[in-house]
C-alpha cells in the first residue's frame, strides 16, 4: 500500500541533495563536450544537451523551490536544508556551469569547427555579398512574420512564451503617429529557424551558418522606420512548466488537461537569459517585467538558447566528426517475417536496446494486429511520440475487430499533448482507452496479447524498462522481455485488471508492483543480504538505475553495508546516498556512466545465497516511483537470460574505466581512470558484442 511520509533513520549529513545532484550530473555531461577524445560534432551536441537538461531543471526543480520559498514552506529536505538554502547553492553552481559552457563553446568548439570548414559567421565578418544575401533573406523570410511591439500605454509588455527567443530594442525618436517610445519587443516566431545556412559559394567554406539573432540585430532598424535603434538584445524567459491538476476535483482528466496545457507556456518566470551586451537599464526593466531578482539573471556570451544548435551535427555531412554509424542486432527468432509467437512460445526472448533493435517489439504488435487468432491486446502508453508505428498497429488491430485496451498516461510530463492525440484516435476506432488511476502515474511498460490457440487462449507479454518509443529506443539503454510464461502473463493480466477495473489488488506470483509491493520487496531483498552477511555468509547487491533518493532504501543499504554486504550502485543521475563513509557505508561504491547512449535500464541483483535473483524494472529507487506511480519489476527466470543481464547490464559497466565516474563520500565525482588496466568501454563493447553487421 502507499507508504506514509518516510523519515530517514540516520543524520541529515548522511544524505546528499537532489538538486545539487542533478547539477552534478549535468557537469558530467558537460565534461563529454570538453573531452577531446570525443568526435567534434558530438561534443557540440553534448553542449546542447546540457542546455536542454538545464531548461527542464529550471522549469520543474527550480520552479518548485521558488514555490516553496514564496509559500514560506518550513519543509526541510532529507539532507537538512531549506528551500532558500538549496536555491542559493543551486544558483551559484548553475551560474558557474553556464559560464563554463559558453566559454568552452566560444574558445574551443567554435574555433575547432571553423578549422574544419564549419563556421558561424559573425556580423563583423560579413563581406558585402554575404550581407546582401542575408538582407534579402531578412526581407523575404523574416519581415512578413515579425511583429514588433512598441511599449507605450496602449501597448503593454507582451506575454512572452516559455523559452521563446525575443529581442528587446532600445529606441530614440518618434514614429508615424508622433508617439515617442524608448523601447520595443520583437518576438521571433518559432517557425523561423534559429540557424541559417549560407550557400557554399558565398560562405567561403563548406558549411557557413548565421544565427537568426545576428540577422535581426543587423537589420532590426528596418522594422522601426525613421527611428534610431540604440540597442538590440536577445532575451529568453524560462517558466514554471509543472502542470497543476487537482485530481480530486477532476471529473474528466483529459478535458481538464486540454484546458491546462496552453497555460504551461505562461507559468511564473523562474529564469531570465540575456545576451551579455544587454544594457543595465534594459536588464533591470526585463527583470521587473518577469518579477525576477538579480539571482535569476543569466548573462551569456552567445545565443541565449544553445538547444537550437542541436540540429547542426545532423546538417553537416562529416562522418569523421561524429560517432561511427551503428546497426543494432536482431536475434534470429524475432527477425522480420519470422513467426514471433512461435519463437516466444519456444523460449523467453531478451532484447537489449539500443545494441539490439527495437524492431521485434514493433513486429510483435504488427503481427498481433493482423493475426486472426489474436483476440485481445492490452498496452500501457507513457511516452511514444507524435509519430508512432506502435500506435498505428493498435489502431489497425481495433479496426480488425480485436479487443484493444490502452492505458494512456495523460500526465507524462511534456508528452501530454501527444498522448491526448493518440487517445482520441484510438477511441475513434473503438479501442478502450483508460487513463490509469487518478493520483498515480502509470509508468509501467507492459504489453499483453491474448491469442486463441489449440487448447484454449494463450497469453504473450512484453515487459520493459523503457518506453514504447522507437526513436528513444535507438538512444537509451533498456531491456525488454518477451515471454509466454503462464505465471508471468497471468500477473500482467492481473495488473491490467487493476488499471481498467475496480477491486482489491491480488497477490502477484512474480511481479513486484508499485505502489503495493515494489518498495517493500526491494527493502526485503537488501535486508536478506544483510542477514546472510551477519550470519557469516556472503552478501552481495548490485543495482543500476537513473536515480537513488528514497530514504528507507538508502537506510537499508547503509545497514547492509555495516553488516558486511558488498554493494555496487550504478546510478546515472542523482544519488542521495553517500558511499565510502567510515562506519556507515564502507562497503558501498557508487559510479555513473555517461556516454554515447543515455543509460536508462533499471536492474536489481541480489546474490540470494547463490541463487542470484535478478529483476528488471521501470522504476527508479525514488519515493515517487515507489508510492505515487504504477510501476513493475519483473524477474528474469531463464538462467541463460539471467546470465546475459548480469554480464551485459552489470559486469560490463562495473569494468568500465573509460566512461565511468566514481562518487566520493562528499558527493563529488571523479573520472574513473585505470592507466595500468586494460581499457574497458561498456557501451562500445556492447555495440561490438550485440550489434549487427
Amino acid at each position: 500500500m502507499p507508504h506514509p511520509q518516510l523519515k530517514p533513520r540516520f543524520l541529515t549529513e548522511n544524505y546528499l541533495n537532489r538538486e545539487l545532484g542533478l547539477l552534478a550530473f549535468n557537469r558530467r555531461v558537460l565534461a563529454q563536450a570538453e573531452d577531446e577524445r570525443m568526435p567534434l560534432l558530438e561534443r557540440l551536441r553534448f553542449l546542447c544537451i546540457v542546455s536542454s537538461n538545464l531548461d527542464e531543471f529550471f522549469e520543474i526543480r527550480v520552479s518548485g523551490l521558488k514555490e516553496q520559498i514564496r509559500a514560506k514552506s518550513p519543509v526541510v529536505t532529507t539532507d537538512g536544508r531549506t528551500a532558500q538554502e538549496i536555491f542559493r547553492l543551486v544558483s551559484a553552481e548553475a551560474h558557474a556551469m553556464v559560464a563554463e559552457q559558453y566559454q568552452h563553446l566560444n574558445e574551443v568548439i567554435l574555433p575547432a569547427l571553423a578549422e574544419q570548414g564549419i563556421r558561424f559567421l559573425r556580423r563583423s565578418s560579413w563581406n558585402e555579398a554575404q550581407r546582401e544575401w542575408i538582407r534579402n533573406y531578412f526581407i523575404r523570410e523574416m519581415v512578413p512574420v515579425l511583429t514588433p511591439i512598441g511599449l507605450d500605454p496602449s501597448h503593454p509588455f507582451p506575454r512572452v512564451l516559455n523559452k521563446s527567443l525575443n529581442f528587446a530594442v532600445e529606441l530614440e525618436g518618434k514614429d508615424a503617429f508622433g508617439r515617442s517610445s524608448n523601447a520595443a519587443i520583437v518576438q521571433a516566431p518559432r517557425v523561423l529557424p534559429r540557424v541559417i545556412r549560407l550557400p557554399e559559394e558565398l560562405a567561403g567554406c563548406e558549411y557557413g551558418f548565421v544565427f537568426l539573432s545576428s540577422i535581426l540585430h543587423e537589420f532590426v532598424g528596418e522594422l522601426f522606420t525613421g527611428m534610431t535603434v540604440l540597442g538590440c538584445y536577445q532575451f529568453r524567459a524560462t517558466r514554471n512548466s509543472d502542470l497543476f491538476v487537482d485530481e480530486e476535483e477532476v471529473t474528466n482528466l483529459r478535458t481538464k488537461l486540454q484546458g491546462e496545457l496552453p497555460q504551461r507556456h505562461f507559468g511564473a518566470a523562474v529564469r531570465l537569459e540575456v545576451a551579455n551586451n544587454c544594457s543595465e537599464a534594459m536588464t533591470d526593466f526585463l527583470l521587473a517585467q518577469f518579477d525576477l531578482k538579480p539571482a535569476d539573471l543569466y548573462r551569456v556570451n552567445g545565443p541565449v538558447n544553445l538547444v537550437r544548435l542541436m540540429q547542426v551535427p545532423d546538417w553537416v555531412d562529416r562522418p569523421d566528426m561524429k560517432f561511427r554509424s551503428f546497426v543494432p542486432g536482431i536475434p534470429k527468432g524475432v527477425a522480420k517475417g519470422a513467426n514471433i509467437f512461435a519463437s516466444i512460445r519456444q523460449n523467453d526472448i531478451l532484447l537489449h536496446h539500443p545494441y539490439q533493435s527495437f524492431a521485434p517489439v514493433i513486429e510483435l504488435l504488427s503481427q498481433a494486429a493482423l493475426d486472426p487468432q489474436v483476440v485481445a491486446i492490452k498496452m500501457t502508453v507513457y511516452r511514444t511520440g507524435t509519430d508512432s508505428v506502435l500506435m498505428e498497429s493498435l489502431i489497425r488491430a481495433a479496426q480488425n475487430g480485436k479487443e484493444v485496451t490502452v492505458v494512456v498516461e495523460l500526465m507524462a510530463r511534456f508528452d501530454e499533448e501527444a498522448n491526448i492525440g493518440w487517445a482520441t484516435k484510438l477511441e475513434q476506432v473503438g479501442a478502450h482507452v483508460v487513463y490509469g488511476v487518478v493520483g498515480y502515474k502509470t509508468h509501467a511498460k507492459a504489453l499483453l496479447i491474448v491469442r486463441r490457440e489449440e487448447g484454449g487462449l494463450k497469453r504473450y507479454a512484453h515487459l520493459g524498462t523503457g518506453n514504447y518509443h522507437p526513436r528513444t529506443a535507438r538512444l537509451y539503454t533498456d531491456f525488454g522481455l518477451m515471454t509466454a510464461n503462464d505465471e508471468i502473463t497471468n500477473d500482467v493480466s492481473e495488473v491490467f485488471k487493476q488499471l481498467t477495473g475496480l477491486g482489491k489488488a491480488r497477490t502477484l506470483k512474480h511481479l513486484w508492483q508499485a505502489p503495493f509491493t515494489l518498495q517493500q520487496n526491494v527493502v526485503a531483498g537488501i535486508q536478506a543480504e544483510a542477514e546472510t552477511a551477519r550470519a557469516g555468509g556472503k552478501g552481495r547487491i548490485v543495482a543500476k538505475m537513473n536515480s537513488l533518493l528514497e530514504p528507507e532504501v538508502i537506510d537499508a543499504l547503509y545497514q547492509a553495508s555495516q553488516a558486511g554486504v558488498e554493494i555496487d550502485l550504478i546510478v546515472r543521475g542523482v544519488c542521495a546516498l553517500r558511499p565510502g563513509v567510515k562506519g556507515l557505508s564502507d562497503n558501498i561504491r557508487v559510479r555513473s556512466i555517461i556516454g554515447r547512449f543515455l543509460e536508462h535500464h533499471r536492474i536489481f541483483y541480489f546474490l540470494a545465497g547463490g541463487k542470484e535473483t535478478v529483476y528488471l524494472s521501470s522504476a527508479d529507487w525514488m519515493e515517487r516511483n515507489f508510492f505515487k506511480r504504477i510501476e513493475l519489476a519483473f524477474p528474469i527466470l531463464d538462467p541463460k537470460l539471467k546470465r546475459r543481464v548480469i554480464t551485459e547490464g552489470l559486469k560490463f559497466y562495473l569494468a568500465d574505466n573509460q566512461q565511468g565516474w566514481e562518487m566520493n563520500s562528499q558527493g563529488v565525482y571523479q573520472r574513473r581512470r585505470s592507466p595500468r588496466s586494460k581499457p574497458h568501454n561498456a557501451q562500445g563493447e556492447l555495440m561490438v558484442t550485440l550489434g549487427g553487421v
